[in-house]
Protein backbone atom coordinates (compact mmCIF):
# COMPACT_ATOMS: atom_id res chain seq x y z
CA UNK A 1 0.00 0.00 0.00
CA UNK A 2 1.44 3.39 -0.92
CA UNK A 3 1.71 6.35 1.44
CA UNK A 4 -1.22 8.24 -0.13
CA UNK A 5 -3.62 5.38 0.62
CA UNK A 6 -2.25 5.07 4.16
CA UNK A 7 -2.82 8.76 4.80
CA UNK A 8 -6.34 8.68 3.34
CA UNK A 9 -7.41 5.77 5.53
CA UNK A 10 -5.82 7.19 8.65
CA UNK A 11 -7.33 10.59 7.94
CA UNK A 12 -10.83 9.16 8.32
CA UNK A 13 -9.96 8.01 11.81
CA UNK A 14 -8.35 11.33 12.69
CA UNK A 15 -11.46 13.14 11.51
CA UNK A 16 -13.50 11.41 14.20
CA UNK A 17 -14.82 8.23 12.59
CA UNK A 18 -15.02 5.58 15.31
CA UNK A 19 -12.36 2.94 14.93
CA UNK A 20 -13.13 -0.79 15.19
CA UNK A 21 -12.24 -0.86 18.89
CA UNK A 22 -14.41 2.08 19.91
CA UNK A 23 -16.15 0.13 22.67
CA UNK A 24 -13.30 -1.96 24.02
CA UNK A 25 -12.10 0.35 26.80
CA UNK A 26 -15.49 0.63 28.48
CA UNK A 27 -16.48 -3.03 28.13
CA UNK A 28 -13.06 -4.46 28.91
CA UNK A 29 -12.53 -2.44 32.05
CA UNK A 30 -15.59 -4.07 33.62
CA UNK A 31 -13.73 -7.39 33.48
CA UNK A 32 -16.94 -9.37 33.01
CA UNK A 33 -17.03 -12.76 31.33
CA UNK A 34 -20.03 -13.07 29.02
CA UNK A 35 -20.98 -15.47 26.21
CA UNK A 36 -19.02 -14.34 23.18
CA UNK A 37 -18.75 -15.25 19.49
CA UNK A 38 -16.00 -17.83 20.01
CA UNK A 39 -15.59 -21.14 18.24
CA UNK A 40 -16.79 -23.69 20.80
CA UNK A 41 -15.00 -26.11 23.14
CA UNK A 42 -11.36 -27.02 22.58
CA UNK A 43 -10.51 -30.61 21.68
CA UNK A 44 -7.21 -32.45 21.08
CA UNK A 45 -6.24 -32.22 17.41
CA UNK A 46 -3.45 -34.28 15.83
CA UNK A 47 -0.65 -32.45 14.05
CA UNK A 48 -0.92 -32.87 10.26
CA UNK A 49 2.85 -33.35 10.19
CA UNK A 50 3.13 -36.47 12.34
CA UNK A 51 -0.17 -37.16 14.11
CA UNK A 52 0.98 -36.09 17.59
CA UNK A 53 -1.34 -33.85 19.62
CA UNK A 54 0.35 -30.51 20.23
CA UNK A 55 -2.67 -28.19 20.24
CA UNK A 56 -6.26 -28.20 21.47
CA UNK A 57 -8.52 -26.40 18.98
CA UNK A 58 -12.25 -25.96 18.21
CA UNK A 59 -14.02 -28.36 15.85
CA UNK A 60 -13.14 -27.85 12.21
CA UNK A 61 -9.64 -26.42 12.74
CA UNK A 62 -6.45 -28.16 11.70
CA UNK A 63 -2.75 -27.34 11.93
CA UNK A 64 0.75 -28.38 10.92
CA UNK A 65 3.97 -27.77 12.87
CA UNK A 66 7.15 -26.88 11.01
CA UNK A 67 10.74 -25.68 11.32
CA UNK A 68 11.38 -27.01 14.83
CA UNK A 69 14.53 -26.26 16.81
CA UNK A 70 17.40 -28.59 15.91
CA UNK A 71 16.17 -29.22 12.36
CA UNK A 72 17.85 -27.64 9.36
CA UNK A 73 16.67 -24.77 7.19
CA UNK A 74 16.36 -25.45 3.45
CA UNK A 75 19.71 -23.65 3.07
CA UNK A 76 21.32 -26.31 5.28
CA UNK A 77 21.92 -24.24 8.43
CA UNK A 78 20.60 -25.28 11.85
CA UNK A 79 17.32 -23.93 13.29
CA UNK A 80 17.90 -22.37 16.74
CA UNK A 81 15.33 -22.57 19.54
CA UNK A 82 13.30 -19.98 21.42
CA UNK A 83 10.99 -19.09 18.49
CA UNK A 84 9.32 -15.78 19.40
CA UNK A 85 7.85 -12.70 17.66
CA UNK A 86 6.92 -13.05 13.99
CA UNK A 87 5.18 -11.32 11.08
CA UNK A 88 3.67 -12.58 7.83
CA UNK A 89 3.97 -10.97 4.39
CA UNK A 90 2.55 -11.85 0.97
CA UNK A 91 4.91 -14.09 -1.00
CA UNK A 92 4.98 -15.22 -4.63
CA UNK A 93 2.46 -17.69 -6.09
CA UNK A 94 0.16 -17.80 -3.05
CA UNK A 95 2.91 -18.36 -0.51
CA UNK A 96 3.58 -16.49 2.73
CA UNK A 97 6.89 -14.99 3.85
CA UNK A 98 7.47 -15.26 7.60
CA UNK A 99 10.16 -13.34 9.46
CA UNK A 100 10.65 -14.91 12.91
CA UNK A 101 12.67 -13.99 15.99
CA UNK A 102 14.79 -16.33 18.09
CA UNK A 103 15.11 -15.13 21.70
CA UNK A 104 18.46 -16.77 22.48
CA UNK A 105 20.51 -15.30 25.32
CA UNK A 106 24.16 -15.59 26.29
CA UNK A 107 27.47 -15.78 24.41
CA UNK A 108 26.65 -19.13 22.80
CA UNK A 109 27.87 -18.31 19.29
CA UNK A 110 25.96 -17.11 16.24
CA UNK A 111 23.77 -19.45 14.22
CA UNK A 112 24.15 -19.34 10.46
CA UNK A 113 27.21 -17.72 8.87
CA UNK A 114 29.34 -16.09 11.61
CA UNK A 115 30.96 -13.83 9.01
CA UNK A 116 27.60 -12.04 8.61
CA UNK A 117 26.92 -11.76 12.34
CA UNK A 118 26.54 -8.47 14.21
CA UNK A 119 28.28 -10.16 17.15
CA UNK A 120 29.76 -13.62 16.39
CA UNK A 121 29.42 -14.53 20.08
CA UNK A 122 25.64 -13.94 20.33
CA UNK A 123 23.10 -16.64 19.49
CA UNK A 124 19.89 -14.74 18.71
CA UNK A 125 18.52 -13.24 15.52
CA UNK A 126 15.86 -13.81 12.88
CA UNK A 127 14.97 -16.43 10.30
CA UNK A 128 13.01 -15.82 7.11
CA UNK A 129 10.85 -18.59 5.66
CA UNK A 130 8.62 -18.98 2.64
CA UNK A 131 5.73 -21.33 3.43
CA UNK A 132 2.37 -22.46 2.10
CA UNK A 133 -0.90 -21.65 3.92
CA UNK A 134 -0.67 -25.19 5.34
CA UNK A 135 2.76 -24.86 6.92
CA UNK A 136 4.84 -26.55 4.23
CA UNK A 137 8.29 -24.93 4.08
CA UNK A 138 9.41 -23.93 0.58
CA UNK A 139 12.56 -21.94 1.38
CA UNK A 140 14.29 -20.24 4.26
CA UNK A 141 17.33 -19.53 6.36
CA UNK A 142 18.92 -17.01 8.74
CA UNK A 143 18.26 -13.35 7.89
CA UNK A 144 19.93 -11.64 10.89
CA UNK A 145 22.36 -13.30 13.27
CA UNK A 146 24.66 -12.34 16.09
CA UNK A 147 22.02 -10.40 18.00
CA UNK A 148 20.64 -11.40 21.40
CA UNK A 149 17.28 -11.97 23.09
CA UNK A 150 15.26 -11.08 19.98
CA UNK A 151 11.87 -11.04 21.63
CA UNK A 152 9.26 -9.40 19.43
CA UNK A 153 9.14 -6.53 16.93
CA UNK A 154 6.75 -5.38 14.25
CA UNK A 155 6.02 -5.51 10.50
CA UNK A 156 6.73 -2.46 8.34
CA UNK A 157 4.51 -1.62 5.33
CA UNK A 158 7.44 -1.24 2.92
CA UNK A 159 8.29 -4.92 3.38
CA UNK A 160 10.46 -5.29 6.46
CA UNK A 161 10.44 -6.55 10.04
CA UNK A 162 11.83 -4.56 12.95
CA UNK A 163 13.34 -6.96 15.48
CA UNK A 164 13.95 -5.93 19.09
CA UNK A 165 16.63 -7.06 21.56
CA UNK A 166 15.22 -7.54 25.07
CA UNK A 167 18.50 -7.00 26.87
CA UNK A 168 21.33 -4.53 27.45
CA UNK A 169 24.05 -7.16 27.58
CA UNK A 170 27.44 -6.24 26.23
CA UNK A 171 31.11 -6.12 27.18
CA UNK A 172 30.51 -2.78 28.93
CA UNK A 173 27.96 -4.02 31.53
CA UNK A 174 27.76 -6.74 34.19
CA UNK A 175 26.26 -10.15 33.59
CA UNK A 176 22.49 -10.61 33.58
CA UNK A 177 20.26 -13.16 35.34
CA UNK A 178 21.28 -15.97 32.97
CA UNK A 179 24.82 -16.09 34.29
CA UNK A 180 26.37 -15.70 30.83
CA UNK A 181 29.78 -14.06 30.58
CA UNK A 182 29.34 -10.64 28.96
CA UNK A 183 33.09 -10.23 28.56
CA UNK A 184 32.87 -12.74 25.69
CA UNK A 185 30.58 -10.45 23.69
CA UNK A 186 32.10 -8.21 21.04
CA UNK A 187 29.24 -5.70 20.64
CA UNK A 188 26.76 -3.80 22.78
CA UNK A 189 23.19 -5.12 22.69
CA UNK A 190 19.77 -3.68 23.47
CA UNK A 191 18.85 -2.21 20.09
CA UNK A 192 16.36 -2.57 17.26
CA UNK A 193 17.35 -3.76 13.78
CA UNK A 194 15.49 -3.68 10.47
CA UNK A 195 15.25 -6.93 8.51
CA UNK A 196 14.05 -6.95 4.85
CA UNK A 197 11.64 -9.71 3.88
CA UNK A 198 13.97 -10.81 1.09
CA UNK A 199 17.66 -11.49 1.50
CA UNK A 200 19.59 -10.83 4.70
CA UNK A 201 19.74 -7.77 6.91
CA UNK A 202 22.60 -5.34 7.26
CA UNK A 203 23.52 -5.94 10.92
CA UNK A 204 23.41 -2.25 11.86
CA UNK A 205 21.44 -1.20 14.97
CA UNK A 206 19.23 1.90 15.08
CA UNK A 207 20.96 3.36 18.11
CA UNK A 208 18.83 6.50 18.44
CA UNK A 209 15.80 4.26 19.07
CA UNK A 210 17.35 3.47 22.44
CA UNK A 211 19.35 0.84 24.25
CA UNK A 212 16.97 -0.84 26.68
CA UNK A 213 15.00 -4.07 27.12
CA UNK A 214 13.03 -3.69 23.87
CA UNK A 215 10.04 -5.92 23.27
CA UNK A 216 7.77 -4.83 20.38
CA UNK A 217 7.52 -2.20 17.66
CA UNK A 218 4.39 -0.76 16.00
CA UNK A 219 4.59 1.69 13.09
CA UNK A 220 2.17 4.59 12.56
CA UNK A 221 2.02 5.39 8.81
CA UNK A 222 0.65 8.92 9.31
CA UNK A 223 3.29 10.38 11.62
CA UNK A 224 6.06 7.94 10.73
CA UNK A 225 6.59 7.22 14.43
CA UNK A 226 7.76 3.84 15.64
CA UNK A 227 6.09 2.96 18.97
CA UNK A 228 8.21 0.76 21.24
CA UNK A 229 7.48 -1.28 24.36
CA UNK A 230 9.88 -2.12 27.19
CA UNK A 231 9.87 -5.28 29.29
CA UNK A 232 11.85 -4.63 32.46
CA UNK A 233 10.98 -7.74 34.47
CA UNK A 234 11.93 -6.44 37.91
CA UNK A 235 11.50 -2.69 37.39
CA UNK A 236 9.01 -0.16 35.97
CA UNK A 237 8.70 -0.17 32.18
CA UNK A 238 7.95 2.63 29.74
CA UNK A 239 6.04 3.18 26.50
CA UNK A 240 8.17 4.96 23.88
CA UNK A 241 8.03 6.42 20.42
CA UNK A 242 10.95 6.91 18.05
CA UNK A 243 10.66 9.77 15.54
CA UNK A 244 13.10 9.16 12.66
CA UNK A 245 14.74 12.14 10.92
CA UNK A 246 12.81 11.34 7.70
CA UNK A 247 9.40 9.70 7.29
CA UNK A 248 10.13 5.97 6.73
CA UNK A 249 7.57 5.71 3.92
CA UNK A 250 9.62 8.30 2.03
CA UNK A 251 13.01 6.96 3.09
CA UNK A 252 12.03 3.32 2.45
CA UNK A 253 13.49 2.33 5.82
CA UNK A 254 13.91 3.57 9.39
CA UNK A 255 16.83 5.97 9.62
CA UNK A 256 19.03 6.45 12.67
CA UNK A 257 19.57 9.89 14.19
CA UNK A 258 15.99 10.62 15.25
CA UNK A 259 14.39 11.45 18.62
CA UNK A 260 13.30 9.02 21.35
CA UNK A 261 10.44 9.97 23.67
CA UNK A 262 8.61 8.34 26.59
CA UNK A 263 4.90 8.60 27.38
CA UNK A 264 3.64 10.57 30.40
CA UNK A 265 0.12 11.29 31.65
CA UNK A 266 -0.75 14.95 31.41
CA UNK A 267 -0.97 16.73 34.78
CA UNK A 268 -0.12 13.50 36.66
CA UNK A 269 3.65 13.12 36.74
CA UNK A 270 4.86 9.60 37.47
CA UNK A 271 1.38 8.11 37.08
CA UNK A 272 1.45 4.44 38.07
CA UNK A 273 -0.55 2.64 35.39
CA UNK A 274 0.74 -0.77 36.46
CA UNK A 275 -1.85 -0.85 39.25
CA UNK A 276 -5.53 -1.74 38.89
CA UNK A 277 -7.50 0.77 36.84
CA UNK A 278 -11.05 2.11 37.15
CA UNK A 279 -13.67 1.07 34.63
CA UNK A 280 -13.34 2.99 31.37
CA UNK A 281 -10.02 4.59 32.35
CA UNK A 282 -8.91 7.23 29.82
CA UNK A 283 -5.87 9.52 30.13
CA UNK A 284 -4.60 12.53 28.24
CA UNK A 285 -0.90 12.20 27.52
CA UNK A 286 2.27 14.06 26.67
CA UNK A 287 5.76 12.97 25.64
CA UNK A 288 9.11 13.61 27.33
CA UNK A 289 12.37 13.46 25.39
CA UNK A 290 15.15 11.01 26.24
CA UNK A 291 18.38 13.01 26.04
CA UNK A 292 20.70 9.97 25.96
CA UNK A 293 18.95 7.09 24.19
CA UNK A 294 22.25 5.21 23.81
CA UNK A 295 24.09 6.04 27.05
CA UNK A 296 27.82 5.57 27.49
CA UNK A 297 28.69 3.83 30.74
CA UNK A 298 31.68 4.54 32.93
CA UNK A 299 33.21 1.55 34.60
CA UNK A 300 31.16 -1.61 34.30
CA UNK A 301 27.74 -1.01 35.84
CA UNK A 302 25.56 -3.88 36.99
CA UNK A 303 23.03 -5.19 34.50
CA UNK A 304 20.19 -3.91 36.72
CA UNK A 305 21.68 -0.39 36.59
CA UNK A 306 22.28 -0.49 32.83
CA UNK A 307 18.83 -1.81 31.96
CA UNK A 308 17.24 1.21 33.70
CA UNK A 309 19.55 3.89 32.26
CA UNK A 310 17.08 4.98 29.56
CA UNK A 311 13.81 4.59 31.47
CA UNK A 312 15.15 6.56 34.44
CA UNK A 313 15.63 9.56 32.17
CA UNK A 314 11.94 9.49 31.34
CA UNK A 315 10.75 8.69 34.85
CA UNK A 316 12.74 11.64 36.21
CA UNK A 317 10.63 13.85 33.92
CA UNK A 318 7.31 12.37 35.05
CA UNK A 319 6.84 9.52 32.55
CA UNK A 320 4.14 6.96 33.29
CA UNK A 321 4.93 3.65 34.96
CA UNK A 322 3.82 0.36 33.43
CA UNK A 323 4.44 -3.28 34.28
CA UNK A 324 6.26 -5.39 31.71
CA UNK A 325 5.13 -3.97 28.37
CA UNK A 326 5.30 -6.70 25.75
CA UNK A 327 3.27 -7.15 22.54
CA UNK A 328 2.11 -4.19 20.44
CA UNK A 329 0.18 -3.82 17.19
CA UNK A 330 -1.00 -0.80 15.15
CA UNK A 331 -4.59 -1.00 13.90
CA UNK A 332 -6.72 1.81 12.44
CA UNK A 333 -4.87 4.70 14.06
CA UNK A 334 -4.50 3.00 17.45
CA UNK A 335 -1.56 1.16 18.99
CA UNK A 336 -2.69 -1.70 21.23
CA UNK A 337 -0.03 -2.81 23.69
CA UNK A 338 0.07 -5.37 26.47
CA UNK A 339 1.12 -4.94 30.10
CA UNK A 340 1.81 -8.54 31.06
CA UNK A 341 1.61 -8.11 34.84
CA UNK A 342 -0.49 -4.97 35.01
CA UNK A 343 -3.72 -4.66 36.95
CA UNK A 344 -5.03 -5.95 40.26
CA UNK A 345 -6.50 -9.40 40.79
CA UNK A 346 -7.17 -11.72 43.70
CA UNK A 347 -4.73 -14.31 42.36
CA UNK A 348 -1.36 -15.07 43.89
CA UNK A 349 0.83 -12.23 42.56
CA UNK A 350 3.48 -13.24 40.00
CA UNK A 351 7.14 -12.50 40.64
CA UNK A 352 8.68 -9.37 39.15
CA UNK A 353 7.33 -5.84 38.90
CA UNK A 354 3.53 -5.78 38.70
CA UNK A 355 1.02 -7.85 40.64
CA UNK A 356 -1.83 -8.28 38.17
CA UNK A 357 -2.69 -10.83 35.50
CA UNK A 358 -2.52 -8.46 32.56
CA UNK A 359 -3.81 -5.33 30.88
CA UNK A 360 -4.33 -4.32 27.26
CA UNK A 361 -3.90 -0.60 26.55
CA UNK A 362 -4.99 1.42 23.52
CA UNK A 363 -3.09 4.56 22.50
CA UNK A 364 -4.80 6.70 19.86
CA UNK A 365 -2.01 8.12 17.72
CA UNK A 366 -4.26 10.84 16.30
CA UNK A 367 -5.67 12.15 19.62
CA UNK A 368 -2.97 11.28 22.13
CA UNK A 369 -5.52 9.59 24.40
CA UNK A 370 -4.61 6.44 26.29
CA UNK A 371 -7.45 4.02 27.08
CA UNK A 372 -7.66 0.82 29.06
CA UNK A 373 -8.86 -1.80 26.60
CA UNK A 374 -8.99 -4.72 29.05
CA UNK A 375 -7.82 -5.68 32.53
CA UNK A 376 -7.79 -9.33 33.51
CA UNK A 377 -10.06 -10.18 36.46
CA UNK A 378 -8.12 -13.39 37.13
CA UNK A 379 -5.80 -16.01 35.67
CA UNK A 380 -8.63 -18.31 34.54
CA UNK A 381 -9.87 -15.56 32.20
CA UNK A 382 -6.58 -14.12 30.93
CA UNK A 383 -3.21 -15.06 32.39
CA UNK A 384 -0.15 -12.88 31.66
CA UNK A 385 -0.77 -11.88 28.01
CA UNK A 386 2.35 -11.37 25.91
CA UNK A 387 2.45 -11.09 22.10
CA UNK A 388 -0.58 -9.61 20.33
CA UNK A 389 -1.89 -9.28 16.79
CA UNK A 390 -5.16 -8.20 15.18
CA UNK A 391 -7.41 -10.42 13.06
CA UNK A 392 -8.98 -9.23 9.79
CA UNK A 393 -12.19 -8.47 11.75
CA UNK A 394 -10.25 -6.41 14.28
CA UNK A 395 -10.34 -8.91 17.16
CA UNK A 396 -7.08 -9.05 19.09
CA UNK A 397 -5.24 -12.37 19.42
CA UNK A 398 -3.44 -12.62 22.77
CA UNK A 399 -0.64 -15.13 23.47
CA UNK A 400 -0.48 -16.15 27.13
CA UNK A 401 2.67 -16.55 29.20
CA UNK A 402 1.24 -18.05 32.40
CA UNK A 403 2.58 -20.74 34.70
CA UNK A 404 -0.24 -23.24 34.01
CA UNK A 405 -2.02 -24.05 30.76
CA UNK A 406 -1.29 -21.45 28.10
CA UNK A 407 -4.01 -20.30 25.70
CA UNK A 408 -4.48 -18.21 22.62
CA UNK A 409 -7.34 -15.88 23.62
CA UNK A 410 -9.46 -13.58 21.50
CA UNK A 411 -10.39 -10.08 22.71
CA UNK A 412 -13.35 -8.73 20.74
CA UNK A 413 -14.10 -5.11 19.93
CA UNK A 414 -16.62 -5.09 22.79
CA UNK A 415 -14.08 -6.23 25.35
CA UNK A 416 -15.15 -9.89 25.40
CA UNK A 417 -12.64 -12.71 25.94
CA UNK A 418 -12.84 -16.18 24.40
CA UNK A 419 -10.51 -19.19 24.14
CA UNK A 420 -9.23 -20.30 20.75
CA UNK A 421 -6.31 -22.67 21.38
CA UNK A 422 -4.56 -24.43 24.26
CA UNK A 423 -0.98 -25.66 24.18
CA UNK A 424 -0.41 -29.31 25.07
CA UNK A 425 2.38 -29.78 27.65
CA UNK A 426 5.86 -29.73 26.11
CA UNK A 427 7.94 -32.56 27.59
CA UNK A 428 10.84 -31.23 29.61
CA UNK A 429 9.84 -27.57 29.26
CA UNK A 430 6.95 -26.50 31.52
CA UNK A 431 7.67 -22.86 30.62
CA UNK A 432 6.76 -23.28 26.95
CA UNK A 433 4.37 -20.58 25.73
CA UNK A 434 2.60 -19.21 22.67
CA UNK A 435 4.37 -16.37 20.84
CA UNK A 436 4.48 -14.54 17.53
CA UNK A 437 0.87 -14.94 16.36
CA UNK A 438 0.28 -13.40 12.93
CA UNK A 439 -2.35 -13.87 10.23
CA UNK A 440 -1.16 -14.65 6.74
CA UNK A 441 -2.35 -12.73 3.65
CA UNK A 442 -6.13 -12.70 3.43
CA UNK A 443 -6.55 -14.03 6.96
CA UNK A 444 -6.71 -17.63 5.75
CA UNK A 445 -4.03 -18.98 8.10
CA UNK A 446 -2.92 -18.05 11.60
CA UNK A 447 0.79 -18.65 12.10
CA UNK A 448 2.05 -18.90 15.67
CA UNK A 449 5.18 -20.07 17.51
CA UNK A 450 5.94 -21.99 20.66
CA UNK A 451 8.71 -20.28 22.58
CA UNK A 452 10.70 -23.11 24.09
CA UNK A 453 14.13 -24.66 23.88
CA UNK A 454 12.23 -27.11 21.66
CA UNK A 455 10.58 -24.23 19.78
CA UNK A 456 8.43 -24.80 16.72
CA UNK A 457 6.09 -22.88 14.40
CA UNK A 458 2.47 -23.73 13.52
CA UNK A 459 0.09 -22.98 10.67
CA UNK A 460 -3.58 -23.12 11.78
CA UNK A 461 -6.49 -23.05 9.35
CA UNK A 462 -10.22 -23.66 9.50
CA UNK A 463 -13.68 -22.03 9.58
CA UNK A 464 -12.70 -18.54 10.76
CA UNK A 465 -16.09 -17.15 9.71
CA UNK A 466 -17.83 -19.06 12.54
CA UNK A 467 -16.42 -16.92 15.34
CA UNK A 468 -14.83 -13.72 16.51
CA UNK A 469 -11.65 -13.77 14.40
Amino acid sequence: MDRRRFLTGAGAVAAGVAGPFAGVAEAGARGGVRPVPGYGPLRPVPDARDGLVRLFLPDGFRYRSFNAAGETFPDGSRVPGRHDGMAAFRGPRGSTILVRNHEVNGPVGAFGDPARAYDPAAGGGTATLRVTPYGEVLAGGPSLNGTMMNCSGGPMPWGAWVTCEETVNGPDVGNDFSGGDNSKLTQKHGYVFEVPITGVARPVPIRSAGRFAHESAAFDPVSGALYLTEDNFGFPSGFYRYLPPKHPLRAGRILDGGRLEMLAVRDEDGKDLSAGQPAGAVYRTRWVEIAEPDPEFTGTPSNDTAVRAVSRQGLDQGAAIFSRLEGAVHHHGTVYFVSTQGGATGDTPPSGFGKGRGQVWAYETWSGRLKLAYESPGSTVLDLPDNVTASPRGTLVLCEDGAGDNFLRGLTRRGEIFDFARLAPVAGDPGAEFAGSTFGPGGRTLYVNIQSNQGVSFAIWGPWHRGGF
